[in-house]
């Protein structure tokens, strides 16, 4: 698993412009960790749960998830921040949920092995 994380800044509105941090995520995967995705059917799995700069106060939830399927297949992320400290914040909380993803997926690789416990 390789990722790719850019931090730019972008400005955004018609009439008043405002000023956020684009931060643009790349996650390019193994053949492997693409079959098991695939077989072990991961791809719906929410890696996190994040809200954008942008959102409205009425928008749902469910809208803004990162799924395993946004960012397969060398699909871009793009997400608004409002701050630099903000954006620096979500990169260092994305790159834990994206460790934790791979050591899921290598746990999916096989089976587990058989063992007998006595107490």
């Amino acid at each position: 698993m390789r990722i790719s994380l850019k931090h730019s800044t972008v400005r955004r509105g018609i009439i008043l412009k405002k000023t956020y941090i684009e931060v643009v995520l790349s996650v390019l995967f193994s053949h492997e960790e693409i079959q098991i995705i695939r077989q072990r059917n991961l791809a719906k799995t929410k890696l996190m749960d994040r809200r954008p700069a942008t959102a409205k106060v009425d928008d749902r939830d469910t809208k803004f998830e990162l799924l395993i399927s946004d960012i397969l297949n060398g699909k871009t992320d793009r997400f608004l921040l409002a701050d630099p400290a903000a954006a620096k914040f979500y990169s260092d909380t994305l790159l834990g949920a994206l460790q934790n993803l791979k050591i899921w997926i290598s746990d999916n690789a096989e089976l587990g092995d058989d063992f007998v416990v006595e107490f």
